[in-house]
């Protein structure tokens, strides 16, 4: 008999679910975009979701944060059925979830303080409990020093670490990011995914990843993040568990959902073409 799995933190993983998608199906101008879709998300896991453009990635990422309703079938957030909930529920729902959007989405015409600290800006809370939890997030990305700065004078890559800053400063239970190395060079795109091991494995935040980028999720599934050291590390030990899993959309279709050990003795002709 085997070990049992452990996480990076020694613990065995969660078997609480925070997503549920249930036999959901999604279409527009009678073209059917999602067939079917059924799949979980655990607490402290990172699912990261690939397929081909038009696959229907970016879509699950909409329809769990209710922007979307589904044609049938249900959807489940941290216990909470979303697909007939209210707007006004559904806003409430929202605050527990951190969302990168591809390209960082950040306001132009607001500083790097005041873009991080926008949710927190319409709770309002109280100034100076604000400008200390933007420095914390901004400290967690190595971007305390621009907190005065526009995003304009920014590179891509501070961009897009000032929108995980923004994300995570709600300290929220999930985070949804929408191909956050997108348009990076691949000295960033490390950073970035060094950025998302640590959220992971330093606040076990459950989060669902949406990439074209087989490299990120790969890295993600064999790397931990040392606090000791400071630093990513690859994993040696194959028992632990660095609660890292695959979802691949084919056609609106889940052909795949397992990790990356599974993922990479898939017998699959179409998966094996895919990751090589």
């Amino acid at each position: 008999m085997g070990a049992v799995p452990v996480t990076t933190d020694g613990y065995p993983p969660s078997t609480e679910v925070v997503l549920d998608f249930n036999d959901v199906e999604l279409g527009f101008d009678r073209h059917l975009v999602l067939r079917g879709i059924s799949f979980h998300l655990h607490r402290g896991e990172t699912k990261v979701v690939f397929g081909v453009a038009g696959s229907g990635k970016s879509v699950l990422l909409k329809l769990a944060l209710g922007l979307l309703k589904p044609d049938s079938g249900t959807i489940t957030v941290l216990g909470e059925e979303i697909t007939s909930m209210p707007e006004q529920q559904l806003f409430g729902l929202r605050r527990k979830i951190g969302m990168v959007f591809q390209e960082s989405a950040l306001f132009d015409s607001l500083t790097v303080e005041e873009n991080v600290a926008f949710r927190l800006m319409e709770e309002h809370l109280p100034r100076e409990e604000v400008r200390e939890r933007v420095k914390e997030a901004l400290r967690f990305v190595e971007l305390e020093h621009t907190i005065d700065k526009f995003p304009a004078q920014l590179s891509g890559g501070m961009r897009r670490r000032v929108a995980i800053a923004r994300a995570i400063i709600t300290q929220p239970e999930i985070i949804f990011y929408d191909s956050p190395t997108g348009g990076l060079d691949p000295i960033t795109s490390t950073t970035i995914v060094e950025l998302l091991v640590k959220q992971r494995d330093v606040y076990q935040t459950s989060a669902l990843m949406v990439t074209h980028r087989l490299q990120d999720g790969f890295t993600m599934a064999t790397h931990r993040f040392d606090q000791e050291k400071g630093q990513m590390l690859k994993v040696k030990n194959s028992d632990v568990n660095t609660n890292t899993s695959f979802l691949i959309l084919r056609d609106g279709k889940v052909i795949f959902d397992g990790t990356g050990r599974e993922l990479a003795e898939s017998n699959d002709e179409y998966i094996k073409e895919y990751i090589s």
